[in-house]
């Protein structure tokens, strides 16, 4: 990867809706040389996806909380077992293994308390193996960024 691709990566994380043409003019380069540049970053697998980023407050999923998940053993068949069901919870957008205190840290966005309130009691508390939670509400968002820099 050179100092170009750099520059093209930023560019499109910026706004991945740019077109090949307006990228070959910020990058001084063909349309042809920024689409096969592009191309190779896919191939490559630096460049994984393309998603289109919404506005949580704007459709009801303003309540951030950060979840914090202890096992009741660490065994790689309660992991497993875990794993394979947090991530059908549609309200969990990240899930971490972690090392520490807990074993895992979910990041849940609903609507309010009150709808925080129901996925515990009827989803996440009903997964097995969980041995205690503790949760953490995000008072205001500082920063925000699925941007790498170069």
């Amino acid at each position: 990867m050179d100092a170009t691709d750099k520059k093209l990566l930023t560019l499109l994380q910026q706004d991945a809706k740019q077109t090949t043409k307006q990228l070959s003019a910020k990058l001084s380069l063909s349309v042809t040389a920024v689409y096969e540049r592009i191309k190779k970053l896919e191939r490559e697998g630096i460049i994984d996806n393309y998603v289109v980023l919404l506005n949580r407050n704007k459709i009801n999923k303003g309540f951030v909380v950060f979840c914090h998940i202890k096992l009741i053993q660490h065994s790689k068949e309660f992991l497993t077992h875990f794993e394979r069901q947090v991530v059908k919870l549609e309200e969990v957008l990240e899930c971490f293994h972690v090392s520490g205190d807990y074993d895992y840290i979910l990041k849940v966005c609903v609507k309010d308390m009150e709808e925080y309130r129901e996925f515990m009691v009827t989803k996440l508390t009903t997964l097995q193996h969980i041995g205690s939670t503790h949760s953490t509400f995000m008072i205001g968002e500082v920063k925000n960024t699925t941007a790498f820099s170069f």
